[in-house]
């Protein structure tokens, strides 16, 4: 049995703020074999204050002379933007996915739009207030885990199980976030309704910044769904991410790692993209069920690879089977290796020619 890894092609502001390049972004996930296309849903004026200086990834891209505020306006997109990216998906069979960034834009993703599933990036990870907000919309969430530890994992999911469960008219707080996840139906509504992803929040990350193994310890400490957003250049760790157990996978596309902007430079460029996914394909289907057995299309090459207890000379009926009366030979048709030592002693009951299989 396969396992289908989700794979999300992000998009991102990878656009430049132009609709054109946003459309063919869809087409190139498309082309590639994701399953999801995600942008950025935000008004930079409600994101970041005037003076917030850009992240060093930032500044390393696209100058350090602007703010970061600055930067965003010229990468927002608008309503009608966002239609027609829909739109397009509609038409070219990928679903659409957003990261809403301020809570006009979670409204407008969920209430307006009422996308079915909206994913939270990092750097909302400790903001307690938003999660609240997104989980009260009911939809299924996908949370980045990137800058955040174990402890930080489990109160934001304290949130957002309160916010699936509690009444309205409930007090929300941190005693009240940590009391919900005692409640065995709070993991049961997690379980069912969040992705974790981990993620190393740096652009491009190094392969040693990433820690697979904090998946495993994810997945351990609160058997949730685990998956990987992957900013690590090529797609080595993406792929390792999958072998390790990933059930989805997020990726930067751009196209064209040399435009101007914060994100193409740790983004992969379409045709590497759809081989990524390819391979992601590929080790899904070789994940198999865990269960040692032989593959249906084993099963000739066993019959002729495998061998059998053969008579080493002709043998007459009434014979006592000694050593140096049997072989083993390929094929593996007849009686299994396994069973010489209880063969020797045995009186053969007919005639065996040399070579000829003992009866299994």
């Amino acid at each position: 049995m396969s396992r289908r890894v989700t794979v999300i092609a992000e998009a991102g502001v990878n656009h430049n703020g132009r609709l054109d390049l946003a459309l063919d972004l869809v087409d190139a996930a498309a082309a590639a074999g994701a399953d999801y296309v995600k942008f950025q849903t935000f008004d930079a004026a409600k994101l970041v204050t005037a003076a917030a200086p850009k992240a060093d990834y930032q500044a390393r891209q696209t100058g350090a002379g602007e703010s970061q505020r600055a930067m965003l306006e010229r990468l927002q997109l608008s309503e009608a933007d966002h239609r027609a990216l829909m739109e397009r998906c509609t038409a070219r069979g990928i679903r659409f996915l957003s990261t809403p960034f301020d809570a006009g834009s979670l409204d407008l993703l969920a209430r307006t739009f009422a996308l079915p599933v909206l994913k939270i990036g990092s750097g909302e990870l400790t903001n307690g207030p938003f999660l609240l907000d997104l989980a009260r919309t009911g939809r299924d969430l996908i949370l980045s885990t990137g800058m955040g530890t174990l402890a930080e994992v489990e109160a934001a999911l304290g949130v957002l199980a309160f916010g699936y469960l509690a009444p309205d008219d409930a007090r929300p707080g941190p005693t009240a976030f940590a009391a919900t996840l005692h409640d065995p139906a709070a993991w049961a509504t997690l379980r069912e309704r969040v992705t974790l992803l981990h993620c190393a929040s740096d652009y491009p990350a190094a392969p040693a910044a990433v820690n697979l193994k904090a998946m495993d310890t994810m997945a351990d400490a609160f058997g949730i769904p685990v998956g990987y957003s992957d900013h690590t250049l090529g797609s080595a760790v993406t792929l390792a991410a999958v072998a390790r157990g990933a059930v989805m996978i997020e990726k930067h596309l751009t196209l064209d790692r040399t435009m101007d902007g914060p994100d193409h430079a740790a983004s992969m460029e379409p045709a590497a993209f759809t081989a990524m996914v390819a391979d992601i394909r590929a080790i899904g289907a070789a994940l198999g069920t865990g269960i040692k057995q032989p593959a249906p299309s084993e099963l000739s090459t066993r019959a002729v690879a495998r061998k059998s207890l053969v008579a080493a000379r002709p043998l007459k009926a009434g014979t006592v089977i000694g050593p140096g009366d049997i072989a083993v030979m390929r094929p593996g048709t007849g009686r299994s290796p396994m069973d010489y030592w209880s063969t020797i002693g045995r009186v053969l009951d007919r005639d065996l020619a040399e070579g000829e299989p003992l009866e299994p």
